[in-house]
């Protein structure tokens, strides 16, 4: 094709491009006509924010002093001519509308990473009229940021069970974060969590959701410590106390005998897993009805481990019981996410002293709700939080934010809040009765089985002896 035919296409290509633009225009005026009053607004913000980022960057400090000439200027400069100017980069963004605000991703560069977005957050959210701006890292070397207009996380949401057992028994759903994902955490091959989170912030009811949601499955059974009350039926899981086949209150006598309880359950299981699996990881073969999952919370925990002291006979015992369940939880924790067996010590301060390093550490993960201080936010979520300060639930205070937490999602880098929804305790009182008749007790279920229970390989072998 010579250069007269090729300039002869030119209007075809022209009329091509037109043809392109218009459809574009015609699709983007049709999603905005069709979008509600919100989204719209949003759509205008998400303009204003990708014309003014360019100068944004600038003024914000967001911006990085290019030295080195691109390769193009050696073949556009001459020898003797000055050497091009430095050149200003600032990072290429991308939005996405939606009815709480926009989000934008933005390609990071050499000095102008996450905590240079951070430390401007506040400025960028004044610049484009935002409630605040939240960071997060995105995929290698990107960053996303959440310019929220209308906070997502202050609408209440609600948990309605079906009543029907759930699909996957390796995750616990939690809620949904500000971009409207689901968060969960993982129990497949976990050994625990631990929930914070002030009075009055939505861990009972959170703890409620845990046992109503997996209460249909005959492959989950609970057992719970409930330290707010003497007796466990008079406290906030009074209602799904129908499917929970063991539980104790604030005594310390009573609730050691069901700790060593659930611990001689941990050694027995893993001595006939083998024999009995086909494996020492029960996960290998998962959850059953005959070796269920057993999730054992343990909420205001504090009450179990409080270092009681004094010198008379009554503190005494009181303080070796504690000490006592301090080691018993630990073995839970630290040997139970092989057998099945996934703890949740829950508390509203998670010190040292209301949940021992031995046993927090140790635990898989971790969520919490609103807390006052900085350093009851680090107890609970760790160290770095602490980079991560618009994810700190020291800003989860006020009424607007009951039920919403902060927590570190699997597969995630960094910290997400995550809005946790409000389960009527008469809906979850009636699933707990609806499944009453599927509650039954690990250590008598261990007891009856035999190796083509579960075995998937030798069918035909001979029965193994019962556990002891």
């Amino acid at each position: 094709m010579n250069l007269e035919q090729a300039f002869s296409w030119a209007p075809v290509v022209l009329v091509v491009c037109a043809a392109l633009l218009v459809v574009w225009a015609v699709v983007k005026t049709v999603r905005y006509v069709r979008a509600d009053k919100e989204t719209r607004r949003s759509v205008r913000q998400a303009v204003k924010i990708r014309m003014t980022w360019a100068r944004l960057a600038k003024m914000a400090g967001l911006s990085v002093t290019d030295r080195t000439p691109p390769w193009s200027s050696f073949l556009t400069t001459s020898k003797d001519a000055p050497e091009p100017k430095p050149r200003e980069l600032v990072p290429m963004i991308k939005t996405r509308p939606d009815r709480y605000g926009v989000i934008v991703h933005i390609k990071l560069l050499p000095k102008v990473g996450i905590k240079e977005l951070q430390d401007k957050a506040r400025f960028l959210a004044d610049a484009w009229g935002c409630v605040r701006v939240a960071v997060e890292a995105g995929k290698p070397g990107h960053a996303i940021l959440r310019a929220i207009r209308t906070d997502p996380l202050t609408g209440q949401t609600e948990y309605v069970p079906t009543g029907r057992p759930p699909t996957d028994l390796t995750v616990w759903p939690v809620g949904r974060d500000e971009y409207g994902s689901r968060v969960h955490i993982e129990l497949k091959n976990k050994s625990g969590a631990v929930v914070a989170g002030g009075v009055g912030g939505g861990k009972s009811n959170q703890l409620t959701s845990l046992i109503t949601y997996f209460g249909p499955s005959p492959a989950v059974q609970f057992a719970l410590l409930d330290g707010k009350v003497s007796d466990a039926s008079h406290g906030d899981y009074a209602d799904v106390l129908p499917r929970v086949f063991a539980h104790a209150g604030n005594d310390l006598r009573e609730a050691n005998k069901l700790l060593r309880r659930l611990v001689k359950l941990l050694h027995d299981r893993a001595t006939m897993a083998r024999s009995v699996l086909g494996t020492a990881n029960m996960w290998n073969v998962g959850p059953s009805a005959q070796w269920p999952l057993v999730i054992a919370v343990i909420d205001e925990s504090h009450t179990f481990f409080h270092d009681h002291k004094g010198s008379d006979k009554e503190t005494r015992e009181l303080a070796a019981l504690a000490a006592e369940n301090v080691r018993l939880v630990g073995l839970l924790v630290k040997g139970g996410r092989s057998v099945g067996i996934f703890t949740v010590p829950a508390t509203q301060k998670a010190t040292g002293d209301a949940i021992p390093t031995s046993i927090r550490d140790v635990c898989s993960a971790a969520l919490s709700f609103y807390q006052r201080t900085t350093e009851a936010s680090v107890a609970a979520l760790g160290d770095d939080i602490r980079n991560w300060p618009d994810m700190d639930p020291i800003n989860l205070q006020g009424s607007q934010y009951v039920g919403v937490a902060s927590m570190a999602a699997e597969g995630r880098p960094g910290f997400v809040r995550v809005r946790t929804p409000y389960l009527d305790p008469a809906d979850a009182a009636a699933v707990a009765q609806a499944t009453a008749h599927l509650t039954q007790d690990p250590t008598k279920l261990l007891a009856n089985l035999t190796r083509p229970n579960l075995r998937k390989d030798d069918p035909g072998q001979d029965d193994i002896p019962a556990a002891a």
